[in-house]
């Protein structure tokens, strides 16, 4: 892509939030949030439990640094109150209902109103363009359709912005090459791995992804690293750019990524308040730069308003640059619930990444497996990666050797590096699983 075309993206006329002053986008902060934690305290009755149980009032958030005085809210909490009990609206005025897969426990519920709809299509909507897209534009979203937040988010945004947009949903990857090659859009909306399972089916077809007309790719829904966007920016001769939700807090498009900058995401802080809190000590909330835990508080919610929510994605804020109010989340290194201790060091997937795609023999294709051997006290991990289609079996194993030893400096824990063949692990359809725990349970 020439830096003409990317110049040319930055001529979008913007949302007068997005350019308002830091002073002025925190009054309006602390306006909204004083009317959310009293709508929140007088419909929802688990809020008003809880404020009571801490001994804290809606009144007692006079400034934006008292919300550290209120209760968080926890993934568990919406599963107490499953289905509806979260709901600040009356049933006849929620206009639509997405929940969570639920495989890992009783599902999630989020509900929205026309007015949330509206909010939620135009936060992505402006998501998009800081990445690039733009009315006119054909956008083939391969975010998955049905009660996730991604698919019907990502459409409503692009719709909103005036895009044509293709709705294909995950998988039916084959499917999904032809329609970029007959249709020809200009950006693609998916998860970062599955664009990396496009991009090899493609390869195996005889097609150079680099050939599509796909200028721009808007990925989320899952940690990846810079190395990740160098991958797929090289391999498909796009710009990627990043964009954040989690459904708890509203779905995709709580925060976009520039693409000028490509520099982190920045959050919408005249819908969302965030703040950073030390993981293990909840009760400290951090300084800006210093990393932590993510937590949001929605300030313009009306179906289902949250307080203090503990997103499990350990990132930073930083200064705000292309929108220079809003403040930047750094690279979401893992999620909490997503860390392995392994012998007492602690790591995340997206540091195997971070370092397995430095080294030039080795795919971006990996597994991770934990086993405790019959008989030993100590967890073993696995990492299983694939060698590149051009490397030798035997340039695979010098890699391996390489790759386990730059995991036992960076991370500083042993492990056993498998390279297998090309296309032997499985592939991503939407969100790929990268952790296989094996160990005896109990």
């Amino acid at each position: 892509m020439t830096q003409e075309t990317v110049a040319a993206t930055s001529d979008a006329v913007l949302d007068r939030e997005e350019t308002i002053s830091r002073d002025e986008l925190e009054a309006l902060q602390l306006s909204r949030l004083q009317h959310t934690v009293a709508y929140a305290y007088d419909r929802v009755p688990l809020y008003k439990r809880k404020f009571d149980e801490a001994g804290v009032h809606p009144t007692d958030l006079r400034e934006l640094s008292d919300l550290g005085k209120f209760p968080f809210t926890t993934k568990e909490d919406l599963r107490l109150e499953y289905p509806f009990g979260m709901f600040a609206v009356p049933q006849h005025e929620v206009a639509r209902i997405h929940a969570s897969s639920g495989t890992t426990g009783r599902a999630t519920v989020v509900g929205y109103t026309k007015k949330d709809l509206a909010d939620w299509a135009k936060l992505v909507a402006r998501s998009l363009r800081a990445s690039g897209v733009r009315p006119g534009m054909k956008v083939h979203n391969a975010y998955g359709y049905g009660l996730f937040t991604g698919g019907m988010g990502a459409h409503a945004g692009a719709e909103a912005l005036g895009c044509t947009v293709i709705p294909i949903s995950g998988g039916q990857t084959e499917r999904q090459i032809t329609l970029i090659q007959d249709f020809k859009p200009d950006a693609i909306l998916a998860t970062p791995t599955y664009l990396l399972t496009i991009a090899d089916a493609m390869i195996k077809q005889g097609i150079d992804p680099a050939s599509t007309s796909l200028k721009y790719a808007v990925l989320g829904a899952e940690p990846w690293t810079e190395e990740m966007r160098h991958e797929l920016e090289v391999t498909m001769n796009l710009k990627a750019c990043d964009i954040y939700g989690l459904s708890e807090v509203m779905g995709p498009g709580v925060a976009g990524e520039a693409v000028e900058t490509q520099d982190g995401s920045h959050i919408w802080e005249d819908h969302f308040r965030p703040e950073i809190i030390d993981a293990f000590d909840p009760s400290v909330v951090l300084a800006d730069g210093e990393p932590g835990e993510l937590v949001f508080t929605s300030l313009t919610k009306e179906a289902l308003p949250i307080i203090r929510y503990r997103t499990k994605d350990l990132t930073r804020l930083l200064p705000g640059t292309a929108r220079p109010a809003h403040r930047r989340m750094g690279r979401i290194t893992g999620r909490s619930d997503d860390m392995i201790i392994l012998r007492g060091v602690n790591l995340f997937p997206s540091q195997i990444e971070e370092i397995a795609l430095r080294i030039p023999e080795l795919s971006p294709h990996f597994q991770l497996e934990l086993t405790r051997p019959e008989g030993h006290r100590m967890d073993q991990m696995t990492v299983k990666i694939e060698r590149r289609d051009t490397v030798t079996i035997e340039s695979g194993a010098a890699a391996a050797k390489v790759l386990q030893q730059q995991i036992k400096i960076h991370v500083g824990s042993s492990c056993t590096v498998d390279v297998v063949e090309p296309g032997s692990l499985e592939r991503s359809n939407g969100k790929l699983r990268r952790i296989y725990d094996m160990r005896p349970k109990g």
